[in-house]
């Protein structure tokens, strides 16, 4: 498609989409397609964004399956999209779903701590899409009767980078070596690594690379600023910073799964609405977290990159890099949560000593120096009486979870620190000022 052509592209029936999912884009307020879905639907014919780019020409390819063989005979276990997080596979079902309303579509979610008991009920069922993670698949190819993908048509990698990394090599090979070689495979990624371009080149016949930017850029709605800091006064800024920005939901990045819990107890202590997010939290209580903060109940996300991945959060105005990544194309997700789909957008990065070399990195990767953040040392440290004593009753509280955790010797420490964050008065301080 030329670029002229490229431009002549105002809607999605101008992709040469089916009426169907056109009035099902119209539904969902999807007017005008991105510049992925310009590039790669009129490729896979012949999110918004990234998940649109796949689910419209598959569901397309569904239809044209029912019209050619009839709704009875159509065909199951049509698709199979892998994603690394189970919040963003039930995203992308989700999405699927909104869809496929119209067209009567069944689509099944194979995710880890789930009951897989309801799962194996969903695969009988008999779903046109699966959308799952890994591991989970792959139980459910060893255990579960009647169950096989040497059917299927579609295969998607969604967050190709992250699904080729030793974390799922295993998994994955076991998938590629049961599902038809005759297949369309779509490998999507923010970042392209040397591991997406081999399997681009062994996996893939005549394939097609579909940029929407050629280098690892960000949009340029997105403000991004940076603070050299020392390490000890970390937490003052990351407070000063929420409170000046307290009509904005935010999201801050930690390195740990315990940073994000004790982070969650200082900032809510001080009286600002955060919940954490981490891979160490049970499925439900994830999920949980994650409606809390999209419906506004709590302003502040406090998590690690298991939420850098995919998640669209529309209403994201700030991310904020508490820990700065060790690999600096996690930066490229991680700010990626905010100024999506043409809004604006801030990223603010805290660089103290420890974390220099990782910083330069980034702005190495991206290709530019970032603006400092501007603040008042002696403003910020205005906070340190207030955060140092939270941080201290934090701390207290952790260990008193802890203890009450092995005095039981059960594993329900998850619903005592929810319990804990989910108190707004009588645990909560005012941030104060010297």
């Amino acid at each position: 498609m030329t670029e002229e052509e490229k431009e002549e592209i105002k809607s999605f029936k101008d992709l040469g989409l089916c009426d169907e999912l056109v009035e099902a884009c119209d539904s969902l307020g999807w007017n005008t397609p991105t510049k992925i879905q310009v590039e790669a639907i009129p490729h896979a014919l012949g999110g918004s964004g990234k998940t649109g780019a796949f689910a419209l020409p598959i569901l397309h390819a569904l239809l044209e399956s029912h019209s050619k063989q009839g709704y009875k005979s159509a065909p199951v276990f049509f698709a199979l999209v892998l994603s690394p997080t189970r919040e963003l596979a039930i995203q992308i079902a989700e999405q699927f779903e909104a869809l496929g309303s119209g067209i009567n579509l069944k689509c099944a979610v194979l995710v880890g701590g789930v009951d897989i008991m309801q799962q194996q009920i969903a695969l009988g069922k008999r779903p046109h899409i699966i959308v799952g993670t890994p591991g989970r698949l792959v139980d459910h190819l060893t255990n579960t009767k009647g169950f096989s993908l040497r059917m299927l048509k579609y295969l998607v990698l969604d967050e190709a980078d992250r699904l080729l990394n030793e974390d799922f090599e295993k998994a994955l090979d076991d998938i590629l070596n049961v599902i038809p070689r005759d297949r369309h495979t779509y490998l999507f990624s923010a970042t392209m690594t040397k591991k997406v371009k081999k399997l681009q080149r062994a996996c893939l016949r005549n394939p097609v690379k579909i940029e929407a930017a050629s280098k690892y850029s960000t949009v340029d709605t997105l403000k991004q600023q940076y603070r050299f800091i020392p390490a000890k006064y970390k937490d003052c800024y990351l407070v000063c910073i929420l409170t000046e920005m307290s009509g904005c939901t935010s999201m801050v990045f930690t390195r740990t799964c315990d940073a994000t819990r004790l982070l969650a107890f200082i900032l809510r202590n001080l009286n600002i609405r955060a919940i954490p997010i981490s891979g160490q939290m049970t499925q439900a209580k994830r999920l949980g977290a994650l409606n809390k903060f999209k419906s506004g109940e709590c302003n502040v996300l406090v998590c690690t990159d298991v939420a850098s991945r995919g998640l669209d959060i529309p209403s994201v105005d700030m991310v904020i890099n508490y820990d700065i990544p060790t690999n600096s194309k996690d930066y490229i997700h991680r700010v990626g949560r905010t100024a999506r789909a043409g809004r604006s957008g801030v990223a603010i990065s805290l660089v103290n000593q420890y974390e220099l070399e990782w910083y330069l990195q980034i702005e190495k990767l991206i290709g530019k120096k970032l603006p400092e953040y501007p603040a008042q040392e002696e403003e910020v440290l205005q906070y340190l009486e207030s955060v140092t004593e939270a941080k201290r009753l934090s701390q207290m509280k952790l260990k008193e979870i802890g203890a009450t955790k092995k005095r039981r010797g059960g594993d329900d420490e998850d619903e005592d620190i929810e319990r804990y964050l989910g108190v707004k008065g009588k645990s909560s301080k005012k941030v104060k000022r010297k």
